[in-house]
């Protein structure tokens, strides 16, 4: 195995933090020259250009913005051992980079990652909301939550959270002016709002005689945000099949109304998932944690009555 040179990282990863040569040698005591050169050298070894150098900035290459996505995480671990080998007790610190699901993300996660923000001062939190599928090694994200079946794959681990509840509504408006609704197929008569998708046959997942099976629908509306659907369905818009946390609320009050409840009930998994490494860093670890604890306590959080 040949040696790991750690020779002009720091100066790399300081002076893309800082966006300057300038500012990184102010902030390490050396000159500017200095920094450049080593940058240089580290480049030189790698065979690759890391940064784009103007006279008014700095900016990474794409195998820049990958190569500082490993050093930052490898710095960070290096410093929460030391920390951890000189204190016995780390405190979570760096950026930690999380991507959520869009509605459920902002109504259940987020308020409770801007909570413990607080209680580290040393923690900082770069949160995205998306349903798509990412590459979490070459994006830098450090966390995903996810909602649904889960596909195997050996570099990722995942920890299951809970499982959300679907159930197919409408506003009383709609349906008091359209035909009735008994059977699955009358899905097909109907106005249907779903998520957007690309590429995918519009189907519902319902109840059927071999346990679960897809539901043709005929499509009217595909939205982007499960608010704006569900805006949409208040608005007499069309039905939809959304998780109960996202309508309990409106279901309990009488502002929509379930259909087709026989079929109805499919359960999706959530879970939150993480890159395989043999060292869980205590950023990653102190969230996944809260997250596990959040859920652990309040067993109806994702399934309200």
């Amino acid at each position: 195995m040949e040696p790991l040179h750690l020779d002009g990282i720091p100066e790399f990863i300081l002076a893309v933090q800082l966006e300057s040569f300038t500012a990184a040698a102010l902030q390490l005591g050396v000159t500017s020259s200095a920094i450049g050169k080593s940058v240089s050298r580290l480049e030189k070894r790698l065979g690759v250009k890391l940064l784009h150098r103007t006279t008014r900035k700095l900016s990474l290459t794409n195998e820049g913005d990958a190569y500082f996505a490993t050093c930052l995480r490898v710095m960070e671990a290096l410093q929460d051992t030391e920390g951890f080998l000189t204190s016995g007790l780390v405190e979570p610190r760096g950026r930690l980079r999380i991507d959520l699901p869009a509605a459920f993300g902002r109504r259940h996660i987020a308020p409770m990652l801007i909570e413990l923000s607080r209680q580290y001062a040393q923690l900082d939190l770069s949160i995205t909301f998306a349903e798509r599928t990412v590459d979490m090694v070459a994006e830098g994200i450090d966390l995903v939550v996810r909602i649904g079946d889960l596909k195997d794959d050996p570099e990722l681990v995942a920890r299951r959270l809970g499982e959300q509840q679907l159930v197919i509504c409408a506003s009383p408006e709609y349906l008091s002016d359209r035909p009735p609704i008994n059977k699955k197929a009358d899905l097909l008569e109907h106005d249907c709002i779903v998520g957007w998708r690309r590429g995918t046959r519009a189907t519902w997942l319902l109840k059927g005689e071999k346990g679960l099976e897809d539901q043709e629908i005929r499509v009217r509306h595909e939205l982007g945000d499960g608010d704006l659907l569900l805006k949409a369905v208040l608005d007499g818009c069309g039905l939809c099949q959304v998780p109960t946390w996202l309508v309990h609320e409106q279901l309990r009050s009488g502002e929509l109304v379930t259909v087709l409840d026989q079929y109805a009930g499919a359960r999706m998994p959530i879970n939150v998932i993480w890159p395989r490494t043999l060292y869980i860093q205590r950023k990653v670890r102190v969230i996944i944690d809260a997250l596990v604890t959040m859920t652990e306590s309040n067993p109806g959080l994702f399934l309200p009555r």
